[in-house]
């Protein structure tokens, strides 16, 4: 019983899709959002289930902040997907994408509300 990810064209979601079987798959589904059918599989995400001790460890280990840069919305966004989980919502690298495309094009008094 597989579940896909895909990433809807007309709508910008990102979508799962429950097949009871992988016979049932089908080619192009719909969008559950919009209706869609400009839709493209991605490759999910992985889990590891990390104790509370190596979740802490993980964060004390200051080599995994050297290259990041907290006035890059960029650097930010590179070191939020390798910290994200679960836990963290649906929506959580659909923001992170967002918050790596603002970048540096938009100018330093722009309203950051949105992220």
């Amino acid at each position: 019983m597989p579940i896909y990810e895909y990433r809807c064209a007309d709508c910008g979601k990102r979508p799962s899709i429950f097949f009871r079987s992988l016979s049932a798959v089908e080619a192009s589904p719909q969008c559950p959002n919009c209706g869609g059918r400009h839709l493209t599989r991605l490759i999910s995400r992985t889990a590891q289930v990390l104790s509370e001790d190596s979740r802490l460890d993980r964060l004390s280990d200051s080599a995994g902040l050297a290259d990041v840069d907290e006035n890059d919305p960029k650097s930010m966004a590179r070191w939020a997907k390798t910290m994200g989980g679960d836990e963290l919502g649906e929506d959580f690298d659909q923001v992170v994408d967002e918050m790596g495309d603002a970048g540096a094009d938009e100018p330093d008094d722009a309203d950051d509300d949105d992220l």
